[in-house]
């Protein structure tokens, strides 16, 4: 994504825009509940569920421009360390300086180890745990540690794309010129070369990205299922319309469905009407206003801010309806508005 967003104008977009995003849903929410405990849930549009908005993006295949997909990411990820923030300034119990003491020990460990070139990810995994757990007792939410133990993690490679790939070629020829033992087992020559292969594979490779490689198919398949469905508990009764038609669930639609389109249209507008910000190549303004619309899956990330916010269970359940009609609506609109674009 870097490559994609080198230059500064086109950086400037998607920040801007995911701002944008999460500013008007707050307050749209606000203009429906400005009192009491539902005035506690303006975070829940908020945030733009990365992993849902991105999988209706790329159902669509080639229709839309590699670029839109880079904006999208660079959108959602704004909009998502954004929600982080808030939860970690807003929706956190009691302090405690102890436990947020030691968990800026554990934090220190972890840039000096960055500093000094380690690179193991599994030293990153067991201090990153370690820092997890002293927010977590800290009452500062613990999300905010996940954010702050991934921007240790080094993200350099130790052998530059050129030199890896004549390594390879001077490998992959020493390993073809060796004599073969004529059985499944290897020579100690050959097994050296492939050792030597593996370890300028492994250099090629930013810890950071390795990291997230081994874990994508373990978030995907069961993190993300069980996150989304331990924090929908939405259950249907004769009531769901009345729900439906509250002041909290009516707040996280319309924040969610307007707040995100117009925060997200609106402040990439301004943007390149003041030539601070240029639309990303191959991009036109439809397929902005498509992916305005996706940004308003909140899903996952509204839930889980849902249940910080509330202590009713009434309104919890209000505002889980909210977000899932929300999501759906902006989802279906989201896909049919970038296929005809």
């Amino acid at each position: 994504m870097a490559g994609e967003l080198s230059k500064p104008k086109d950086a400037i977009l998607p920040i801007f825009a995911g701002l944008g995003g999460m500013v008007f849903p707050a307050l749209i929410y606000l203009l429906w509940n400005s009192t009491g405990e539902a005035s506690h849930g303006w975070g829940i549009p908020m945030a733009t569920d990365i992993a849902f908005a991105l999988g209706m993006l790329y159902l669509l295949g080639d229709r839309v421009p590699k670029s839109l997909k880079v904006f999208l990411t660079a959108l959602a990820i704004a909009d998502d360390l954004g929600a982080v923030m808030v939860i970690a300034l807003f929706y956190t119990s009691d302090i405690s300086i102890i436990s947020l003491l030691v968990g800026g020990g554990f934090l220190t460990v972890l840039v000096i180890a960055n500093i000094l070139g380690v690179r193991n990810t599994l030293f990153y995994g067991v201090i990153g745990i370690c820092l997890w757990l002293a927010f977590l007792l800290s009452g500062v939410h613990a999300t905010i540690a996940g954010v702050i133990a991934a921007l240790t993690i080094p993200a350099n490679v130790k052998i530059e794309d050129k030199s890896f790939i004549k390594k390879m070629k001077d490998l992959t020829n020493k390993f073809e010129s060796s004599t073969p033992n004529n059985v499944t087992l290897v020579t100690p020559d050959q097994l050296h070369i492939l050792d030597d292969i593996r370890h300028y594979s492994k250099a090629a490779m930013t810890p950071l990205q390795r990291l997230e490689h081994s874990l994508h198919p373990f978030v995907d398949f069961v993190v993300m299922p069980i996150f989304a469905l331990a924090n929908a508990g939405i259950t249907f009764s004769n009531s769901f319309f009345d729900d439906l038609g509250s002041n909290i669930s009516l707040g996280v639609i319309f924040g969610l469905v307007l707040g995100k389109f117009i925060g997200i249209v609106g402040f990439s507008k301004i943007l390149i009407k003041l030539n601070l910000a240029t639309l990303p190549e191959g991009v036109n303004w439809r397929q902005i206003y498509g992916v305005a619309m996706l940004g308003g899956i909140g899903f996952t990330m509204s839930l889980f801010v849902t249940n910080l916010a509330f202590i009713d269970s009434s309104y919890i359940l209000q505002a889980k309806i909210g977000v899932i009609v929300a999501s759906l609506f902006c989802g279906i609109c989201g896909y049919l508005t970038l296929r005809k674009a």
